[in-house]
């Protein structure tokens, strides 16, 4: 009887300690008109990080970890660089708590991001909700932007013609994607140099979905 009481508390703890490291997208009040959205998908879950995860990762959201300020959007603040324990590199947005847009953009972006998965796409890590902090963790590409490279005279030489075409072809897949292949059709609505990432091989991904809509059909959902 000891043992089995014994087991019991285990599991308990067990179930409490991953409840801990997953967010749930119930979470959150149904406000992007996505009426399309399969409610059983609409529940899916997504990898929870410890604000304590994140201040280690970023040294503390040192200045030397910034990246940029608002970069992802006008609801978004700082954006920072991380590494976690085991070594990965992250990307740490942070919303405003000054912006009224920000809690609609990171609703947004985890509703979208989380449930799109194509190579051409930015891959969300997971998220940190905890008090008033508010930020989206993502994978880290090395090469920044699209139009750090084209702007730059001492990097556009780094694109021949082919990583042009590369480069248009990827943009095509994505919008491909997002447009039809997906079982969520979506419209980014700020497709620019600037939200197109590139990873250590110059492979592109598009980010940035703060103000992106579902549609369905031939019906819009949201505005355009």
């Amino acid at each position: 009887m000891a043992l089995s009481r014994c087991f019991l508390r285990r599991q308990r703890r067990g179930r409490a300690r991953k409840s801990k490291n997953i967010f749930s997208f119930t979470s959150f009040k149904d406000s992007l008109g996505e009426k399309e959205i399969d409610e059983s998908r609409r529940n899916e879950d997504l990898p929870y990080f410890d604000l304590s995860t994140i201040a280690a990762a970023t040294n503390n959201f040192s200045s030397d970890n910034k990246l940029g300020q608002g970069g992802f959007g006008p609801g978004f603040g700082p954006v920072y660089k991380g590494v976690l324990l085991n070594g990965k590199e992250i990307v740490v947005k942070r919303l405003s708590n000054s912006s009224s847009q920000g809690l609609q953009e990171f609703k947004n972006e985890i509703v979208l991001i989380a449930k799109l998965q194509h190579r051409n796409l930015v891959r969300i890590l997971g998220c940190c909700v905890e008090g008033e902090e508010k930020m989206l963790i993502y994978e880290f590409l090395p090469n920044k932007s699209l139009d750090f490279i084209i702007f730059d005279d001492s990097k556009r030489s780094l694109l021949d013609w082919k990583k042009h075409l590369e480069i248009i072809c990827g943009i095509a897949r994505g919008i491909l994607y997002l447009h039809h292949d997906s079982w969520l059709r979506v419209i980014h609505r700020d497709l620019k140099a600037s939200n197109v990432l590139l990873d250590d091989a110059m492979n592109l991904k598009i980010s940035d979905f703060g103000m992106a809509r579902i549609f369905g059909g031939d019906q819009m959902e949201g505005d355009t």
